[in-house]
């Protein structure tokens, strides 16, 4: 098997693990707020303990370190309203709003990234409207206001994705992500004590340790779904095209929809009129790299921070 072919395999098994994040979410049975917060703690105890990490860190400029801070915050926020969405609704409407990070990052890296707006790229946001509309009626009403919160969460995507673009050359990729998931379960420590009141439904206790199949679940979701992941892909785009690899993350919300059938029966909750929208969705979503300018080239710290990365930011 030559380099580029292995590399192809790879990149697949890592969206095929990201998939799985939207499942295992779905199967832990704590809230949103102390799942995002035990996920992102794990890991960021995990790279505490690698020097590289340390001496990235301290070789940041402090306001570079404050920047990618304030994007780990983004971070938490895109976690956890992603997984209240599948609270409040299921998998594969959590998954199909994560195809929406593409349209919204059409619109907001313009500006954030500094490069010229495309028209073509508005044009493909709009043609994504009829099919989010179908998602809305293929489901039940009391499943509306996920696709609300899971709209939300991939407009925070689309906000750090273009953040982490602007910085992508200034850090090493393992130290960046140290530093935005170590904010961002800092910024959720802060944010439990207003959940009551700001969203009831995501709070959840922080330190009690979680018990029965969710500390296994967990374990699987932060090293599993995005520690082994991350890492498997920094190996495997030494060799793929930008274009290759944001074809394949494109495919992430398919797996997603796919395993949510498979091992959680969903098909049983959505109509027929759901999955017409979720093919209008994801063909847009599928062809906005044929009609956009190549991405630059691609680096690591982007893929450990969210389910549906746009792999240029």
């Amino acid at each position: 098997m030559t380099p580029t072919a292995k590399a192809y395999w790879q990149i697949h098994l890592c969206v095929l693990l990201w998939g799985f994040t939207a499942i295992l979410g779905k199967m832990i049975t704590l809230p949103a707020l102390p799942l995002v917060w035990w996920r992102m703690g794990l890991v960021v105890v995990v790279l505490a303990l690698v020097p590289r990490v340390w001496r990235g860190v301290r070789a940041m400029p402090a306001r570079l370190l404050g920047a990618y801070a304030g994007i780990g915050v983004l971070v938490a926020l895109h976690w956890l309203t992603f997984y209240g969405a599948i609270k409040l609704a299921n998998a594969s409407v959590a998954a199909t709003c994560m195809a929406l990070a593409t349209v919204f990052i059409s619109l907001i890296e313009p500006r954030l990234a500094h490069r010229k707006f495309s028209r073509r790229e508005l044009a493909l946001g709009l043609a994504v409207l009829p099919g989010v509309g179908l998602v809305v009626g293929g489901i039940a009403a009391e499943m509306r206001i996920g696709v609300a919160v899971g709209a939300l969460s991939a407009l925070f995507v689309a906000f750090f994705s273009s953040l982490n673009k602007r910085l992508v050359t200034h850090a090493d990729p393992l130290t960046v992500t140290a530093v935005e998931l170590g904010a961002g379960t800092l910024a959720l420590t802060l944010l439990a004590p207003l959940m009551p009141l700001l969203f009831p439904a995501f709070a959840g206790p922080l330190l009690v340790l979680p018990g029965g199949s969710d500390i296994g679940y967990l374990l699987l979701l932060a090293f599993a779904c995005t520690l082994f992941p991350f890492a498997l892909s920094l190996v495997a785009l030494r060799h793929l095209s930008a274009f290759t690899a944001q074809l394949a993350v494109n495919l992430e919300p398919v797996y997603a929809i796919a395993l949510a059938i498979l091992l959680l029966s969903e098909q049983r909750e959505l109509s027929p009129q759901f999955y017409l929208g979720v093919a209008i969705i994801l063909a847009a979503v599928l062809v906005h790299p044929l009609i956009s300018r190549p991405p630059p080239v691609i680096r690591g710290d982007t893929l450990a921070t969210g389910e549906a990365r746009d792999l240029g930011a």
